[in-house]
């Protein structure tokens, strides 16, 4: 127990560190932006790449659990949606953003950090699989979805083309490209640029973490809707139990990849509900509430299901 407690501190602790900064001082929050911009197109890329470049390529061509982790989020997408749908009277862009609460999981901020420390670096290539196919799915999903709704102004034809571009210029699936090619032809860096790489890498979750924490102390909220309570819970407790089910039935898998998935399903809300909702403009107060409910309640329900992976309960197989 001492020893899960030891690993989810200092995680926690970074995204309580930048809470409490973020409510008790006074600096603006318009140098997030630069922040954010070193996770997502500096870090975390660097993150992936090494974590990528550095794994046999045969174990990145696991296409049953590939299917079965994207399937689980998928199911889980759709059940939320049909909550916000109920919840929200019918209206089909706020049912979306409940749905992204409800199916999308942390797993670029914390994802790589929290799996690599818990299940050491045989964890590395599933987190690359997951994060990747769930970015594709909700990044095709969601634009979609709200051009249904009516809150965008363009064509079908359009918005694939948009879907496309935002996918294929995504840094951290551009960083798995280039992982995966230099797994392929056993690609070194030069000494120096792998160092630097390293630095970047050792950097992400930390900054990461903080940044998750200050940017979730500057959204205050009024007061949490019904529906985002229920999300919490499909999020904490429904999608990882799914996950493993879903693999049972597809597998066998080695034991890491499947508590990997278990854990990354088990992750709270992405801070990326948020933003998309404001970019939207559409459920945003919900969203921000969704994030940071979600937050408190994995203290409890991730280092639960740390203590559980660290100690080998989950079963990984319930049907053989």
């Amino acid at each position: 127990m001492i020893d899960v407690i030891n690993l989810a501190l200092p995680f926690f602790g970074l995204i309580f560190l930048g809470y409490a900064c973020g409510r008790f001082t006074r600096i603006p929050d318009l140098g997030l932006a630069w922040m954010n911009f070193f996770i997502v197109y500096v870090a975390l890329p660097a993150l992936f790449y090494r974590i990528l470049a550095a794994t046999p390529l045969d174990k990145l061509s696991q296409v049953g659990f590939i299917v079965g982790t994207t399937l689980s989020t998928f199911v889980i997408f759709a059940l939320s949606l049909a909550i916000g749908f109920v919840m929200r009277r019918g209206n089909l862009s706020e049912a979306t953003m409940a749905a992204l609460a409800g199916a999308h999981g942390n797993v670029g901020y914390m994802g790589p950090g929290l799996a690599l420390s818990t299940l050491g670096h045989e964890a590395a290539a599933p987190v690359a699989l997951i994060f990747c196919f769930e970015i594709i799915l909700m990044f095709s999903l969601v634009p979609f979805l709200m051009a249904l709704a009516g809150t965008e102004r363009k064509d079908f034809h359009e918005t694939a083309r948009h879907v496309v571009k935002e996918i294929a210029t995504h840094p951290f699936i551009i960083a798995t490209a280039l992982g995966v090619a230099s797994a392929a032809v056993h690609f070194e860096p030069p000494v120096a640029l792998d160092r630097l790489m390293t630095f970047l890498q050792n950097a992400a979750a930390p900054c990461a973490l903080f940044t998750l924490g200050v940017t979730v102390a500057l959204r205050p909220i009024a007061k949490l809707s019904w529906e985002v309570p229920m999300l919490s819970v499909m999020k904490l407790v429904v999608h990882p139990a799914l996950v493993l089910t879903i693999l049972s039935a597809l597998g066998p898998f080695a034991d890491t990849w499947v508590y990997t998935a278990v854990l990354m399903a088990a992750l709270p809300p992405a801070l990326n509900v948020f933003i998309i909702a404001r970019q939207y403009n559409t459920w945003v107060e919900q969203a921000s509430g969704a994030v940071l409910l979600g937050t408190l309640v994995s203290v409890v329900t991730l280092t639960a299901v740390m203590l559980m992976v660290k100690n080998k309960v989950i079963p990984v197989m319930l049907f053989h």
